[in-house]
């Protein structure tokens, strides 16, 4: 729980690394850590899974309008 941060801004307004190669996204999920905007594991390229096992930060948060749940890659459930 230490590494959620409340106040981190998102990286940007869509996946960082579809924006940068001209990919495409379903859904977006923001690293409650550090802000990273991945796309999930609906989308091709599944960055936002990709991004925890890079860095080991272990929660994302919904970008989608009217959704407020977070997920944990480690315990693989809702938090």
């Amino acid at each position: 729980m230490e590494q959620i941060d409340v106040n981190i801004a998102p990286s940007g307004a869509g996946c960082v690394e579809c924006d940068a190669n001209g990919g495409w996204w379903l859904h977006l999920r923001r690293c409650a850590a550090c802000g990273h905007v991945g796309c999930c594991d609906s989308s091709r390229q599944r960055h936002a899974t990709a991004h925890f096992w890079a860095t080991a930060h272990p929660i994302v948060r919904s970008l989608e309008p009217g959704e407020t749940w977070r997920w944990c890659y480690v315990d693989e459930t809702a938090v």
